[in-house]
This record gives structure tokens, sequence and C-alpha cells, in this order.
């Protein structure tokens, strides 16, 4: 059984869908890669961040995204924020707004 990829928001869908192209083109790539195999492709496409929260990342000719995810029983990884990155660190601002929604998820699964 596959696995089925949702979204935090509608913002959040179209903010991943209006990367630049070679970015989401990877996106798409790495996103089918996750339903065929489950969400951990491991290093350097996932990452861990613990609590549950995990980062799946991009590289392209335009640059560096990231996008935060989350996995839910059943089967589901649910898409909760996305940037395009600027510095080699991740923001703490962007990191807490993916942390934040994170808990809203799980406590509306729980």
């Amino acid at each position: 059984m596959d696995y089925s990829i949702t979204y935090y928001s509608e913002s959040v869908q179209e903010e991943i869908l209006e990367l630049p192209d070679t970015l989401a083109a990877r996106y798409i790539v790495l996103t089918r890669r996750m339903v065929a195999l489950g969400p951990n492709l491991g290093e350097p496409h996932t990452k861990a961040f613990g609590s549950g929260l995990f980062e799946l990342r991009l590289k392209g000719a335009e640059g560096i995204a990231r996008v935060f995810f989350c996995t839910i029983v059943g089967r589901r990884i649910v898409m909760l924020h996305s940037f395009v990155k600027k510095t080699s660190k991740t923001p703490l601002r962007e990191l807490e707004i993916a942390e934040s929604r994170l808990k809203e998820i799980k406590h509306a699964n729980s």
C-alpha cells in the first residue's frame, strides 16, 4: 500500500508548487519516491529533526529549498512548511513555523 501526501494548508501547497523550476521538479521526483517507498529516503534526500519532524532536501540550479513534513498513522505524509535557503543554517523562524504546525497536526490527530 502506497503512502499519501497531504498539505497543512492550501497556501503550503501553493508555496511548494511556486518553487523555482528545478526545485519544484526535484520535489516531484522525491515525493513520488516517498509515496512508493515511504518517507525515510535517507540523506541527502531527507533528514530527521526529532519529535516526528523531518525535512525534504531539495537542490537545483536555482539554489536549495527545504520542505518540512511529518508522518501520521495510516501512511499519511503531511507537508508542513517550505522555504528557499539563503544561508547554510536553517533559519530559526522557519523551524519554529514547522514545529508549531507539527504540534497542531499531532493534536488534531490524537
